[in-house]
């Protein structure tokens, strides 16, 4: 059965301006209106407005909604007031992510969420899910709301001039709800381009002007194609591309979003050990010598050796050269233990090759401490004969780390031969 796709309440605009349109979260959006570099160009040294109507809002009210927030959100709402915004995920257990999102304070017992247009059935399920528990009501809004985009360096002036809507002292990352023609909208400056910028949430009648006046004003649209192309030159994540239900924000390099000092929050414990101990993979800048294009899904060869995958590349407008994130695996993502003897046992080292290997160490239950170690610490080291794969873990891993407790084996070749140093963290 083909899934009935959506429209937004400027989906007749995308037509009437000739968009080429296609299929995107379940909505029929437009991808560009002349061509991308114009439109992209046109943000980065001017301004230009988007649809971007299938965002997805959630509020989240009552007497223990900053608690919940926080439960569900790996930013500290803790660290805002009324009017200000965060950006974080929401995790699975396992550390993958749900989604990334804004949360917006309105109150002290009320927020809003805004989510990714391609996730909101499933967000909103989630959300759901995790409330049960707490004293909030849940009320998806997502029907109720139009949204535009105004972003670039005249971004500011536009909304001021164009819009006649009142933008002094608004800071990044903050909002207002404020008038305008008789209804209550919702400003924040903020945006998915890396430039100045503001959006927009009106009811669809009110944003269906909002977008009139702009286009009457000369200002250009933009289609999808250059907010990627935008989002991608600012080093921002795509939800599917550089963040999935796979991919934690501790192997997409998102760390600074996860407060770990906080009180628990879902994926706290995963995001705690990977951040202790390393993930399977990294998110990593990769640049091309030429002007070929790396695509979504493309490998990535060190020699003939699959290193990674690419999650976003694009030939740059801004810089004129080919760039790209690529998930980089960091080779070892699992180490298994068995005894196989009073002093000795085999670890397992299992790869994201078919080149795993086993191990066996002894245990070298004299050998003198190589250097002082704190409190937390203590030593113990292991030899092994099978230099060869001994060898080939250093040059592949160098460090490695147990899941719990948290064990780095540092590979270290003394006068006698060579050996293992394990200093294990209580």
């Amino acid at each position: 059965m083909t899934e009935e796709i959506k429209k937004t309440c400027l989906h007749d605009r995308h037509v009437a301006l000739g968009a080429l349109r296609r299929p995107f979260a379940g909505y029929d959006m437009p991808i560009q209106y002349t061509d991308i570099a114009a439109e992209h160009n046109a943000v980065r040294r001017e301004v230009g407005i988007f649809d971007v109507s299938h965002m997805g809002e959630v509020e989240v009210k009552g007497r223990e909604a900053a608690a919940f927030v926080n439960y569900i959100f790996t930013n500290d709402i803790r660290d805002i007031g009324d009017g200000q915004i965060l950006y974080g995920m929401m995790l699975y257990h396992d550390g993958g992510t749900v989604d990334d999102l804004l949360v917006y304070r309105v109150a002290t017992d009320c927020y809003l969420l805004v989510i990714n247009a391609a996730n909101i059935e499933k967000d909103v399920a989630w959300i759901r899910q995790h409330a049960a528990k707490f004293d909030v009501t849940i009320d998806h809004q997502s029907e109720r709301y139009g949204q535009i985009a105004i972003q670039g360096p005249k971004a500011e002036k536009t909304m001021n001039e164009v819009l006649g809507i009142e933008t002094k002292g608004m800071t990044f990352y903050t909002f207002r709800k404020m008038d305008l023609a008789g209804e209550t909208i919702i400003v924040s400056r903020t945006g998915y381009t890396g430039e100045d910028g503001f959006e927009g949430d009106a009811s669809p009648a009110l944003t269906c002007r909002m977008w009139d006046k702009c286009i009457e004003a000369g200002i250009q649209p933009c289609g999808l194609g250059c907010r990627d192309t935008l989002r991608f030159e600012a080093g921002l994540p795509l939800y599917g591309d550089e963040l999935t239900a796979e991919i934690s924000p501790i192997a997409a390099t998102l760390g600074m979003f996860v407060k770990l000092d906080k009180e628990d929050f879902i994926g706290k414990e995963a995001c705690a050990r990977q951040k202790a101990e390393g993930t399977p993979q990294k998110l990593v800048g990769l640049e091309l010598q030429d002007r070929a294009i790396p695509r979504h899904g493309y490998e990535v060869l060190d020699g003939e050796k699959v290193v990674g995958h690419v999650t976003t590349g694009y030939h740059s407008i801004t810089l004129d050269r080919s760039i790209a994130f690529y998930e980089k695996a960091l080779g070892l993502h699992e180490v298994r233990r068995r005894v196989a003897g009073d002093d000795s046992f085999i670890i397992v080292f299992m790869s994201n090759e078919a080149s795993d290997f086993e191990l066996e160490l002894t245990w070298l239950r004299d050998h003198p401490q190589p250097y002082d170690l704190g409190e937390d610490e203590f030593h113990l080291a292991f030899r092994t004969d099978d230099m060869e794969a001994a060898h080939a873990l250093h040059e592949k891993m160098g460090c490695i780390c147990f899941e719990n407790p948290a064990m780095g084996i540092y590979f270290i070749e003394d006068p006698d031969g060579y050996w293992l140093e394990i200093v294990p963290t209580r």
